[in-house]
């Protein structure tokens, strides 16, 4: 199998069932239970990552039925553990949990989780001392890639708008769990509309967001399997997350050849060859989602991934769009050909001094090197509660 364009990727599923099994009968839970442990077996198999929480484990009053979807997850991730392809970057899963997590871990689960957080390809994050549902979805959508939601009420719709707002694929289910307009289905509902589509997802090489969406209605006669595969091809559709270039794109300005070469020969490739993201420079030869280049510019920069900022030729839009990207708190590597005079709070905030001379390979050495150094770098000015 050829290298799915979701290996290295974080899936978070999210979501929950209705108490009434008038709204969400047991036949129904019982087959959405039994796509997402499907689902997360083909995503294993693909090499995609995950993040899920780690809390207690309620259940219906009527059938005994889970009401969330984590433990099933986190069972069918130890289950297909061996199916996961070499070379993977990061841990297999983020688990999201708050101080009080270890005591409400339900008895059936202990040993599960014992030896996944022994493993260490499980990574262990916290919210805190928040004991709040929203402090460790916010601590979620930081570390997710993709957001698939299905069922639930108001925490779907919450974590569906952090989600959009860090510019991350949000994929509505239309799974009968919920009320028609509430959690996933209100989404789903909403999505339907053509001019609302793109706002969820971005599909590659100008796909249609639309039509993915009418794909993914799953009536009920289909099967499973069949589910399972619509859903995946779409994940592997889904548009790269971006990287904003910040860079001269004047071509009369006399360091134009040289910084367009570094991007073309050391970024671009490392960027989207190897680390699989989607480099996105905004110099007004593409097709335009807004009505203003300014408007196009910084709504993009807004809701990228990461944001790459190269100051030579240092113009005043460059600094304008560097202090944005480090306001967001987004991961930010900066960088200028060796030698650049740069402003004082510049030169304190370490960078890429990359060269025009040596051997291509010792170029993108440094560049993989630099940006492993700094791209878990704490943001410039932490945001703490005044009381935890």
């Amino acid at each position: 199998m050829a290298r799915s364009p979701l290996f290295g990727r974080r899936i978070h599923i999210s979501g929950s069932i209705a108490q009434d099994p008038t709204v969400a009968s047991k036949a129904e839970v019982e087959a959405a239970r039994e796509f997402v442990a499907g689902l997360v077996q083909a995503l294993m198999k693909r090499g995609a990552n995950f993040v899920v929480p780690v809390d207690a484990e309620p259940v219906r009053e009527t059938d005994g039925l889970p009401i969330c979807f984590d433990w099933l997850i986190w069972r069918a991730i130890k289950e297909n553990w061996t199916q996961r392809p070499s070379g993977v970057l990061g841990p297999v899963a983020i688990a999201v949990q708050h101080h009080k997590t270890e005591d409400q871990i339900p008895e059936a689960f202990a040993a599960l989780w014992d030896d996944l957080r022994g493993s260490p390809q499980v990574q262990i994050e916290n919210a805190a001392f928040w004991n709040m549902a929203c402090k460790r979805m916010e601590a979620q959508s930081r570390l997710g890639d993709i957001l698939v939601v299905l069922g639930g009420s108001e925490g779907v719709l919450y974590l569906a708008n952090l989600y959009h707002d860090a510019g991350k694929p949000v994929v509505p289910l239309n799974l009968a769990l919920c009320q028609e307009n509430t959690g996933a289905r209100r989404l789903y509902n909403f999505a339907l509309t053509s001019q609302n589509s793109r706002r969820f997802f971005h599909i590659s090489e100008d796909g249609d967001s639309h039509d993915w969406i009418n794909k993914i209605r799953f009536p009920s006669r289909q099967s499973i399997s069949d589910r399972i595969s619509v859903l995946i091809e779409l994940l592997e559709s889904l548009e790269r997350p971006s990287a904003f270039a910040v860079r001269l794109l004047n071509e009369k300005h006399e360091d134009f050849a040289e910084v367009q070469d570094f991007f073309d020969t050391v970024v671009q490739p490392i960027i989207e060859g190897e680390l699989g993201y989607r480099l996105l420079v905004v110099d007004g030869r593409q097709g335009y989602e807004h009505a203003r280049i300014d408007q196009e510019i910084f709504i993009k920069l807004h809701r990228s991934s990461i944001v790459l900022a190269d100051l030579t030729g240092m113009r005043p839009n460059c600094l304008l769009e560097l202090g944005y990207a480090l306001g967001r708190s987004l991961p930010t590597m900066v960088m200028a050909r060796e030698g650049a005079d740069l402003p004082f709070d510049i030169k304190t905030f370490s960078g890429l001094p990359w060269k025009t001379s040596g051997s291509l390979d010792d170029k993108r050495r440094a560049f993989r090197g630099h940006w492993q150094a700094i791209r878990n770098r704490p943001p410039l000015v932490p945001v703490e509660p005044l009381i935890a």
